[in-house]
């Protein structure tokens, strides 16, 4: 008994001069002298936990740190402002989807948009100027070459000249090259037409009328064009008033009916 009591009695002493330690310093400068007591798990309760802040309750003597930190997470919960959570759409709407490209055109720097900018102008101004450019080039083919065949018409060896009257008013007079197999017609003082209509021509086949093209809406009283498609076996020409773009077969009365014989 009372080697018993002795041994309790040293024990209670051993704890107390325990409990009246200095904090360890567990810096670190000095944690990595204690990594093998560690290891060999020979560290006390006061070399294996830090000092708590001031105000926490010091750690119990051989809780383990993950539920020692558990228990003071969920003490502190109550006491501590929680931040709302983010939300997000789960799917963004196209009013969204404007925004945020809004947003990150906003987000450039200035100058750097309005370079943007000023580059994607003077692209699209160069692309449209190439196509200008273009366009008038195939016109200028287009004229030179109905120029060409207009001239080799009306210089032809055999070209016949023929005219008749236009109901109305005007004169039309059509040059044909069976050689050539081409015809040219030419018309003065051509009355205008009311918005929506043209002036359109027709190759008479033996009584059945070949579309030859349109008229330009005259610029002056004379007017020459060089009929579409070859001569063939028609014999004469014909010109009657369609509705803009023109028509497969006359739907007017001709103004007049051009014979080549």
């Amino acid at each position: 008994m009372d080697l018993t009591l002795t041994f309790l009695r040293a024990k209670r002493d051993e704890t107390q001069r325990r409990a009246q330690r200095p904090p360890v310093d567990l810096t670190a400068a000095t944690l990595h002298t204690l990594t093998g007591a560690y290891v060999l798990h020979t560290l006390d309760r006061f070399e294996r936990w830090p000092p708590p802040p001031n105000g926490w309750p010091p750690p119990p003597p051989e809780a383990p740190t993950r539920s020692w930190l558990k228990s003071l997470v969920l003490s502190r919960i109550a006491t501590v402002r929680q931040e709302p959570p983010q939300t997000f759409p789960s799917a963004l709407g196209r009013g969204a989807l404007v925004r945020g490209l809004c947003l990150r055109v906003r987000s450039l720097p200035r100058f750097a948009l309005a370079a943007c900018l000023v580059a994607a102008g003077f692209g699209g101004v160069a692309v449209w100027q190439h196509r200008q450019a273009q366009d008038a080039r195939v016109q200028a083919a287009q004229v030179r070459r109905s120029t060409a065949e207009l001239s080799r018409v009306l210089t032809a060896p055999d070209a016949a000249v023929r005219s008749a009257r236009l109901s109305g008013a005007g004169t039309g007079t059509v040059v044909v090259s069976r050689r050539v197999d081409r015809a040219v017609f030419l018309a003065a003082t051509l009355p205008l037409l009311r918005s929506g209509e043209v002036y359109q021509l027709w190759f008479d086949d033996a009584g059945t009328m070949r579309p030859a093209g349109l008229l330009p809406a005259p610029r002056s009283s004379a007017v020459a064009v060089l009929l579409d498609g070859p001569v063939g076996r028609a014999t004469g020409v014909g010109i009657t008033v369609e509705a803009a773009g023109g028509s497969t077969r006359p739907t007017t009365a001709p103004l007049a009916l051009v014979l080549f014989s």
